[in-house]
């Protein structure tokens, strides 16, 4: 078996392009596609986003911010869900809603946004007093896996690609961001997250007779374009990491 995963499109409808593109030139078809959540909230292009997504029918698990363009008041978002809310259909908005919490891809998938039972909390990563990004003890990633009977488990939030083998031979796997390499946050102390690559992020899963192997795949695009449409938009932060990867 062989398929991709994205994840944390964020409305950057042209790397959501990019990507399309190149996975179908990997020879893998639609239907072998799944998608971790953050489809449409940030300051480019949600519509257009959802415009894509939407007939692809992709499974997809709701992000948290997914989860924001349908619960929180139009006058009360935060502004990535600001920005992208004005650019939605109902029709958009209803199949937000549409989207589970997780799911099981082919019996060999567990995928969620973020980490089980919590689409805000980082799975294998944590962040130090410091504001430091790091690698999450083992022992906290392995009980937030339990009770997860597949062999792969799939997930986002943080836009970093990264893969952590548990001790019973399971692998989790964050496919990185689509379309957002960086970002700043201030829950649970301030911090940055950096790709360091203005590429668009995503994984190929491929089934093999000794275990799971993943390739992570940076796909370049016009991100220059993108970065321009968030200084139009007034959002500096995002024009820096769509233009460089970074924040600096």
């Amino acid at each position: 078996m062989r398929f991709a995963a994205i994840a944390d499109i964020h409305g950057n409808a042209a790397a959501l392009k990019a990507v399309l593109a190149d996975i179908a030139a990997q020879g893998i078809a639609t239907s072998d596609i799944v998608n971790l959540g953050d489809c449409l909230s940030g300051p480019l292009e949600a519509g257009g986003t959802a415009d894509i997504l939407v007939p692809l029918g992709l499974l997809t698990v709701r992000g948290n911010h997914d989860r924001y363009l349908i619960e929180h008041a139009a006058g009360d978002m935060h502004e990535w869900e600001a920005d992208a809310f004005g650019q939605l259909s109902p029709q958009h908005l209803d199949w937000l809603r549409t989207l589970p919490f997780d799911a099981v891809f082919r019996d060999v998938a567990y995928l969620c946004h973020a980490r089980p039972q919590d689409d805000g909390t980082y799975w294998l990563d944590q962040v130090t007093p410091e504001g430091n990004v790091v690698l999450r003890d083992r022992q906290e990633i392995e009980a937030w896996a339990e009770g997860i009977e597949q062999p792969l488990i799939l997930c986002g939030h943080t836009h970093l690609p990264r893969a952590a083998r548990l001790a019973d031979g399971r692998l989790i796997v964050n496919p990185g961001s689509v379309g957002c390499p960086a970002y700043d946050d201030d829950t649970p102390v301030y911090h940055k997250v950096e790709a360091g690559s203005p590429l668009a992020s995503y994984a190929i899963l491929e089934e093999t007779p000794v275990g799971w192997s993943v390739s992570f795949r940076l796909v370049p695009y016009d991100h220059m374009t993108q970065s321009q449409l968030a200084g139009r938009n007034r959002r500096p932060t995002w024009a820096a990491g769509l233009a460089t990867g970074r924040l600096d």
